[in-house]
């Protein structure tokens, strides 16, 4: 399984919009299918290990030029990282949990981005529901879950993440992508990351920010109970190195080259350890602590 960059040559473009494009029309005009329990996505989005390797695809996404001069303007994610961060989760869950919900999820993602514009850090006019930048947000999710489950799950083999490309792509057009803005296979997607790494991607202010384990994070809010608030000067240190740590790791090693994030080879077999023993403990939880609320409820509504 190629996790960071596929074998092809380095000269190749960005697969672009094809007329005709091998679908039909009512292929792009179709209503996104909601996922099911029998989908790779089910299982992985709800598990707590999300809280592990959602933040990679995070960096890769403010990498962009676009994205992260979006990010950097109009996001609160400074102010109110927390509820910032409960949002963020809230959807990801209804994406995948929310049954006929996804696909209005996906609506008012979009209308709640219509008025995000302004100009990237190359000078270049941007606009947050442009094709490249608003595709690109959902494209980082395929290599970082695969990057995820060689850690933290368990490595797909070639059909496993055929098939998780399948059910990424169906996740896009719940978000609203078209078809064509979607690399078809994961040939040309392996294309098309490659190309964006080495053609857009850069160190952004908010990639800096997101990669600094010594930056200010405010305590929980009230709901997080009062031990972790009154313990978070002292565990604050800890849990931000241990999340910068795991970030670094999980992003693709094309994509840390290109950003100039170190990583050692020391990194590497303490990463391997952690996964280990995530392996482990994870699946021997109970149920209600596995998963999210959103999934935990989802699971027990499937079985009734």
């Amino acid at each position: 399984m190629d996790t960071g960059r596929a074998a092809h040559s380095a000269g190749e473009a960005i697969p672009g919009p094809v007329p005709g494009g091998g679908r039909t029309p009512s292929t792009e005009r179709a209503e996104p299918l909601p996922f099911t329990p029998d989908t790779l996505l089910w299982d992985m989005t709800g598990d707590i290990r999300v809280l592990l390797y959602l933040p990679a695809a995070l960096v890769l996404q403010v990498a962009h030029p676009a994205v992260g001069a979006g990010v950097d303007e109009h996001s609160v994610f400074r102010t109110d990282p927390w509820g910032r961060a409960r949002r963020s989760l809230d959807s990801l869950q209804l994406w995948v949990y929310g049954g006929d919900r996804a696909v209005e999820e996906g609506r008012r993602l979009r209308r709640l981005h219509r008025d995000i514009k302004g100009t990237d850090t190359r000078g270049r006019p941007y606009h947050a529901l442009s094709p490249a930048p608003y595709a690109w947000v959902h494209a980082t999710g395929f290599p970082v879950f695969l990057r995820a489950a060689e850690y933290l799950f368990g490595p797909f083999d070639e059909a496993g993440e055929r098939r998780l490309h399948a059910e990424a792509r169906r996740l896009g057009r719940i978000l609203g992508i078209r078809e064509r803005d979607m690399p078809g296979s994961v040939e040309e997607f392996w294309t098309y990351f490659d190309t964006v790494v080495r053609d857009e991607l850069e160190r952004t202010v908010v990639v800096d920010e997101l990669l600094d384990p010594h930056r200010s994070v405010p305590p929980p809010p009230d709901g997080a109970g009062a031990v972790l608030r009154l313990l978070w000067p002292v565990l604050r240190p800890a849990l931000l190195r241990l999340q910068v740590f795991v970030t670094k790791g999980l992003l693709p090693p094309v994509a840390r080259e290109r950003l100039d994030v170190s990583w050692t080879p020391r990194d590497e077999r303490r990463l391997r350890l952690l996964g280990r023993v995530v392996r482990t403990v994870v699946p021997r939880l109970p149920e209600r602590l596995r998963y999210l609320p959103a999934a935990y409820s989802a699971r027990r509504a499937v079985r009734a």
